[in-house]
């Protein structure tokens, strides 16, 4: 891998990409999407409507997040990695706005 690319790799992935063990982009999509689910699955529900949405949406919104890093990294077009970059900003600052309102 070259040193640039290692270096986003790192960025994007932190230890996986540090121990050499950089997967591919379906290997990343797999996991943020397997991630994404049990995240979901495992929400507490409490019967407050707002509540268990939040709960719901935190780790789907982080699934959105971790499949724009993985586009980040191995997409080519500069329309979808600007989309990608675009979707990563507005979800992290919206699981912060939803965590915020879970307490």
């Amino acid at each position: 891998m070259k040193p640039a690319v290692r270096w986003v790799a790192v960025l994007l992935l932190g230890g996986a990409a540090l121990a050499g063990n950089t997967p591919g982009f379906q290997s990343l999509m797999d996991e943020a999407m397997a991630r994404m689910h049990s995240g979901m699955a495992a929400a507490p529900m409490t019967g407050n409507a707002d509540q268990d949405f939040l709960a719901m949406m935190v780790p789907h919104h982080q699934g959105a997040v971790d499949a724009a890093k993985a586009e980040l990294l191995y997409g080519k077009n500069p329309q979808v990695k600007r989309l990608a970059q675009e979707i990563l900003t507005e979800q992290a600052l919206e699981i912060e706005y939803m965590r915020r309102l879970q307490n």
